[in-house]
């Protein structure tokens, strides 16, 4: 999409300049009419190769795009067990979910929703 796109561009340009030529052409002594109208129509399809390059442009900004986020941790690691800070029912790895970035708990006993965070190490 984007060297097509691209392609278009450099068409679009060049078939500018030639359009100007023809349009300056067509007022000079030996210029004839057909020449306007030429430079008139070269300048038409130029724009319509720049208005199909924009829309190639917004069609590729409109896809998704999916993130995917995987820790490293050095060495052997163990999870300490997570409860609920509402009814201390223990709470399982599906039921955080990131949020706009923050990680987020659902209790699946009482249903309390709230966001996880890092005690110091300290």
């Amino acid at each position: 999409m984007k060297a097509a796109r691209t392609i278009l561009y450099i068409v679009a340009g060049i078939l500018i300049i030639f359009a100007f030529l023809f349009i300056l052409g067509a007022f000079s002594p030996s210029g004839s009419t057909s020449w306007l109208l030429v430079g008139l129509g070269g300048l038409a399809v130029a724009f319509v190769f720049i208005i199909i390059g924009a829309r190639l442009g917004a069609k590729a900004a409109g896809t998704t795009q999916n993130i995917s986020v995987n820790v490293d941790l050095p060495g052997n690691m163990k999870m300490d067990a997570i409860k609920c800070q509402s009814c201390g029912a223990p709470l399982a790895a599906d039921d955080i979910k990131m949020v706009q970035g923050a990680p987020v708990v659902t209790c699946h006993s009482c249903g309390t929703t709230y966001q996880l965070t890092e005690e110091p190490k300290w």
